[in-house]
């Protein structure tokens, strides 16, 4: 028998990290081979190593083999870019969760952390708030359990005005150069050793002391991005996956190479903060607020999320279970609630007589029996306006906001509060079920609504028709439209529920022509994944790094094909 085939392969595989964590039947796999609003695809298995050197002996087994590897983490992007699309690649798939290798490891005194590749957002800023620190992302528009890892390989961006897109110059890494050799590449500034098991071992078990760590090994975040996003008039985004800037080795490589470890920068939490709840229906207010307090203010803001009334009427109703699943048990619950949610959604699919998407419908269904959870404050100023900003500012930026908006609205068409902590809370949160209430109405609505049309895009920083009037040609397609993102970094995620029957891809592609035509930039921060193409500096990016295409090849609609053909 060859000693590449699959068989061969999948007992070798057994034979490191055990036949439990080694999955090959379809309805085991399928958690993994699907993305949670796009992609889907054929895989000969799926791999959950439990230490980095089982992770390794993993990867060398399939390079032996000649295996196309995709390296997932929490599989919570939006555009498919860590599962397979399709069944057309010229190699079986082998997919590598890092789900059972979490870890954190906090080094210089809490400001800089190391993480290992399962490691989620919530577990790193839960670790952080013993230091009084915070990572650079928390919980913001992005899946509920999202990775660190994750972050990092598509430059995700975020809520966090101040920190930029997600962004390090130091990890460990695995590479295939252009003759297949195989290599494991430690730039995290640490010496761990210099064979790949002992540095991967040293590293896991943080047998390291602080005399091993290099101080000025690479910048372990964006230090320009606090004066990039002030350039108001800049005829640019001020942030995209695709910006050549900001792609370094691990950093933008979506899945390009197989990462084992970051080091990141860590930032102080906030002493005192304020929530200004904003409401207009003159899209130029808004606009004027974001020239001002990004070119004249001395501090900048926290975070400024905006939301179109629309989304609002939807995450009300489609958001509001994830909304108190949070409020009463907090964020460190809900990936074990998702996990219990899709294993009644597996059984349920088994039986007849229930629907598909058993559980969205059930929570919808049970929550609007429930009483009100926004705020009379919140509700109010949805009936009056159209447009929503929820503002967040921190020591001396409070008093130079409220000063600001009080004399800005005045003699204007809308009106502010600051909100009291009840409200504060709620704005935020239910700003973050907007994220996911689209996918949710899709899945309660499957008999009347076709799909998703998810674009994330950014755009102009000088553009002040930032908000979208689309031709009725387009817009007869769609059941409901909505809006919202990240105001000042002017990074807008907009969902359209498409009508039963819409060929999406079409209408998709009418709309990023329009978006072309407005120097747009898309995607802004979930990255190309299968659902959009890649620019040809992305490409050239991709090419450097994986020379045969064996690492989660396909992505931003190229090659899946060895060596690219």
């Amino acid at each position: 028998m060859s000693t590449n085939t699959p068989v061969v392969l999948i007992e070798k595989l057994k034979a490191i990290v055990g036949d439990k964590y080694t999955l090959t039947k379809p309805s085991q796999t399928l958690l993994y081979r699907k993305g949670v609003r796009f992609g889907e695809g054929d895989a000969l298995a799926v791999v959950l190593p439990g230490t980095l050197v089982e992770q390794w002996q993993v990867l060398k087994a399939c390079v032996e083999a000649d295996v196309i590897v995709i390296t997932q983490s929490s599989n919570t992007g939006l555009t498919g870019g860590s599962t397979p699309d399709g069944n057309d690649y010229d190699r079986p798939i082998v997919i590598v969760s890092t789900r059972r290798l979490d870890g954190v490891q906090v080094i210089e005194n809490g400001e800089q952390v190391v993480c290992l590749p399962g490691s989620t957002l919530f577990r790193l800023e839960k670790e952080l708030k013993k230091y009084q620190r915070g990572p650079h992302s928390v919980i913001g528009s992005s899946c509920i359990g999202a990775s660190v890892m994750g972050g990092i390989c598509n430059n995700s961006g975020g809520a966090l005005i101040q920190h930029g897109p997600a962004y390090t110059q130091m990890a460990v890494f695995a590479q295939l150069d252009e003759n297949g050799e195989l290599h494991l590449v430690n730039h995290l500034g640490i010496e761990l050793g210099e064979d790949p098991e002992t540095i991967l071992n040293n590293l896991q078990n943080h047998t390291y002391t602080d005399q091993d760590i290099k101080r000025d090994a690479g910048l372990g975040h964006d230090h320009n991005y606090r004066d990039h996003v002030r350039k108001i008039d800049a005829d640019t985004p001020a942030r995209f996956n695709a910006d050549p800037e900001l792609h370094y080795e691990a950093s933008g490589s979506a899945g390009r190479l197989m990462v084992f470890a970051v080091r990141l920068d860590t930032f102080p939490l906030e002493g005192d903060t304020a929530v200004f709840y904003i409401g207009t229906n003159d899209t130029n207010e808004l606009d004027d607020i974001r020239r001002h307090i990004l070119g004249k203010f001395d501090n900048l803001p926290v975070s400024g999320e905006y939301i179109h009334r629309d989304a609002f009427d939807i995450a009300a109703v489609y958001g509001k279970h994830l909304f108190l699943a949070i409020q009463k048990l907090g964020t460190d619950t809900i990936p074990r609630l998702y996990a219990f949610k899709n294993w009644i959604d597996r059984i349920a699919s088994k039986i007849p007589f229930f629907p598909n998407n058993f559980t969205d419908r059930f929570a919808v269904t049970v929550c609007k029996i429930l009483p009100h959870h926004l705020p009379k404050s919140i509700r109010d100023y949805r009936d009056r306006y159209q447009h929503h900003l929820i503002l967040k500012m921190a020591d001396n930026g409070i008093a130079e906001a409220a000063a600001f908006l009080q004399e800005y609205f005045q003699n204007r068409n809308g009106s502010y509060f600051c909100c009291n902590p009840k409200e504060a809370e709620a704005a935020m949160l239910h700003r973050f079920a907007t994220a996911g209430a689209a996918t949710v109405y899709r899945s309660v609505h499957s008999k009347t609504v076709e799909d998703l049309v998810a674009l994330d895009i950014a755009l102009r920083r000088n553009d002040k028709q930032w908000f979208e009037t689309l031709p009725e040609s387009i817009s007869q397609h769609f059941i409901h439209k909505l809006y919202y993102g990240h105001f000042f970094c002017s990074v807008f995620h907009q969902d359209y529920i498409a009508k039963k029957g819409t060929d999406c891809a079409k209408v998709e592609e009418e709309m990023l022509k329009i978006l072309d035509q407005r120097g747009a930039q898309y995607p802004a921060e979930h990255n190309v994944g299968h659902l959009y193409h890649a620019n040809d500096d992305l490409k050239n990016f991709y090419h450097q790094l994986d020379p045969t295409n064996s690492f989660n090849p396909g992505i931003g609609k190229t090659s899946k094909k060895k060596f690219w053909q």
